[in-house]
């Protein structure tokens, strides 16, 4: 069994001698080999070989959990929030839920050679849409070593191969993960270089990727908004992209006062660190209890700060900036806004939102119809927190990211939104006149 001093050091020792450029292109290239013989496989291979690794996370629980203390002290030493010690942290429980995880989209149905849709038009072909793998799939992520398991496993899964590259400040722990995971993959039959994790933290590492066109068929970001605008700005390959979780929650005057104090205390607090976290809380002006609402979050320890008619309510209240609007907090820090009705709600979260997750409170069904049917945003919720915004929570098993964005996969991206599709045509000789 490795060490972890083996884990730490050994990738980067095997990166040493080869370039950025020409370690991306050899491990594109032994991914793109790996995938080919990955997509052959029959379901129930795939399936076993995912629970093999899971198996594995289990059996080398105590190397991953001191590999991620080492990033955890690490991490405390460097001055990370509060929030960003939060996404790092792993324990047991929380490993073992990876592990659950990884079980869990094994038990999935497999999306490969599921037929979309048949038609037979007037020529007599007889055509059909067939899922596919989208190929070879590159992810950049920070912090979250979670993301390791659950993007190896949903990759896996649709058949696909990966690149990983996460962020210096989960190292230890995504080597830890990778190795278990990888070992029992390939234990199960599925090639080593399905899934590989970069072994260099070089920045570098990242544009040799952004520039793989023909080799990565697809880039997907997990992180803060510079990490995202970086990739969408310098990417030459298709970027499934995550944006910032600027999420609302409109607590509508017909609300449920207990049931909306609930709710927006868990929406915010439960983990303020995830990009389904409340960050600004929109309170119609004839809601009934706005003190129930907020109270109990600077009870607390949460910092709010809020406009004009918001600081009436409490005064502890500080005064919101314009950029608050705008802000993803990821910490125990929350926008607060007054507002007049519906339409008010509707045109802040118009101006505000980044389209992942918009929430509304509210008993009244025709305004929570209206609500949902007018918010534009990858997931909207009625009377519930906003941190069941996660793919695991609405039975995908796992996601790869929230895609904030319009085309291909919108909202909690799993399974499906890892393949493509492929048209089948059956003929019997037709020839076009």
């Amino acid at each position: 069994m490795a060490t972890n001093a083996q884990i730490s050091d050994a990738p980067a020792t095997r990166a040493g001698a080869e370039s950025p450029t020409g370690l991306i292109e050899r491990m594109a290239r032994e991914g793109r080999a790996a995938q080919r013989v990955l997509a052959t496989m029959p379901d129930e291979t795939k399936a076993q070989a995912l629970r093999l690794a899971a198996g594995r996370l289990r059996a080398d629980a105590e190397i991953v959990l001191a590999a991620n203390a080492l990033d955890v002290a690490a991490g405390e030493k460097a001055g990370l929030s509060g929030a960003m010690l939060d996404r790092l942290r792993l324990d047991e429980a929380r490993l073992s839920a990876i592990a659950d995880a990884v079980e869990q989209v094994a038990s999935l149905p497999d999306p490969v050679g599921q037929v979309i849709d048949r038609s037979t038009p007037s020529n007599g072909l007889e055509l059909s849409r067939v899922r596919v793998p989208i190929g070879l799939i590159g992810i950049i992520y920070e912090s979250r070593p979670n993301v390791t398991a659950d993007a190896a496993a949903l990759c896996v899964r649709a058949g696909n191969a990966a690149i990983l590259r996460g962020g210096s400040e989960a190292v230890n722990s995504n080597r830890a993960i990778h190795a278990a995971l990888a070992a029992g993959l390939e234990e199960g039959g599925v090639p080593r270089q399905t899934v590989q994790l970069v072994p260099t933290q070089d920045r570098a590492a990242v544009g040799a990727m952004l520039a793989a066109a023909g080799l990565i068929d697809m880039i997907v970001p997990r992180g803060g908004k510079s990490l995202v605008a970086r990739v969408q700005a310098d990417a030459r390959v298709p970027v499934l992209a995550h944006l910032d979780g600027i999420v609302h929650i409109f607590a509508h005057h017909a609300a449920d006062p207990a049931k909306a104090a609930a709710v927006v205390l868990n929406a915010k607090m439960r983990r303020t660190g995830i990009c389904g976290a409340m960050e600004t809380l929109l309170i119609d002006a004839t809601y009934p209890d706005p003190h129930g609402l907020v109270t109990p979050l600077l009870d607390v320890g949460c910092e709010v700060r809020g406009d004009r008619r918001a600081q009436a309510i409490d005064p502890r209240i500080l005064p919101a900036s314009a950029e608050d609007w705008d802000t993803e907090y990821l910490d125990a820090i929350l926008s607060v806004a007054v507002v007049d009705g519906l339409d008010a709600a509707l045109e802040h979260v118009e101006l505000h939102s980044s389209g992942h997750t918009d929430a509304i409170l509210t008993e009244d069904a025709q305004v929570a119809a209206r609500f949902l049917s007018e918010v534009d945003s990858a997931i909207v919720m009625h009377n519930a927190s906003t941190q069941f915004a996660d793919g695991g929570e609405f039975g995908l098993g796992a996601e790869i990211g929230i895609a904030t964005g319009r085309l291909h996969a919108r909202g909690p991206v799993a399974l499906e939104g890892l393949t493509t599709y492929k048209w089948l045509a059956r003929g019997t000789g037709q020839t076009r006149a």
